[in-house]
């Protein structure tokens, strides 16, 4: 089996963009995978066109070797757009790989771990009040775990304000629910280690349930 093409298919979903990624083969296998870095797209698409020659005429079943190929297969490093394209052509090559082996993925990769995984909703609102009345809505419809992001200011994050922010938006949604329903927040590598470590330290005593 040999790789014949790798094509990039952005689709816009309203408020949020997707790419996803087709890695096609000479025997009618394919797999498909996402590009997971939102609204950087046309540099997702660009980083896997640069991979592509490394890759076409190559046997979809060496995962690990075309993981390094295109890892270390420049002179520079690559950074998240580079990360997030290998990642997505590696998702495609595993479907590859479990198509042609009539196995579901997670049947190569060790087996079934439980037979089901907590589930979050996203909450948020413009103000701190309007996070506390969308996390009491939320829960009133069954959910037991909620998830915060940090925002950033008429499109631009300043560090310290943003984690001031999260705080009260947090603390807002805490007091509505209570101790019993879980609160995660989300940072999607938008603070730097120092900010992320303060924003940790300042949420505490809201018993995050992650960060």
């Amino acid at each position: 089996v040999k790789i014949t093409d790798i094509r990039t298919f952005p689709l816009c979903a309203g408020g949020r963009n997707f790419l996803f990624v087709k890695v096609e083969t000479d025997e009618g296998l394919y797999g498909m995978g996402e590009f997971g870095i939102t609204w950087k797209e046309q540099a997702g698409i660009g980083a896997i066109e640069h991979m592509r020659p490394h890759l076409l005429g190559q046997d979809p079943a060496n995962i690990e070797f075309l993981w390094q190929l295109m890892f270390r297969g420049d002179f520079f490093p690559g950074g998240r757009i580079a990360a997030a394209a290998i990642s997505a052509i590696d998702i495609a090559l595993w479907d590859i790989k479990g198509k042609a082996l009539d196995q579901p993925v997670h049947m190569l990769l060790g087996g079934r771990m439980r037979d089901r995984v907590v589930c979050y909703t996203g909450v948020g609102g413009g103000t701190p009040q309007q996070t506390a009345q969308t996390a009491r809505e939320r829960v009133e419809t069954g959910w037991q775990y909620l998830r915060l992001s940090v925002n950033d200011r008429d499109g631009i994050l300043d560090a310290r304000t943003c984690v001031r922010d999260a705080v009260e938006h947090f603390a807002a949604a805490r007091d509505a629910v209570g101790p019993e329903v879980e609160i995660c927040i989300d940072v999607h590598t938008r603070l730097d280690p120092p900010d992320t470590i303060r924003l940790g330290r300042l949420l505490e005593e809201f018993d995050p349930f992650f960060i």
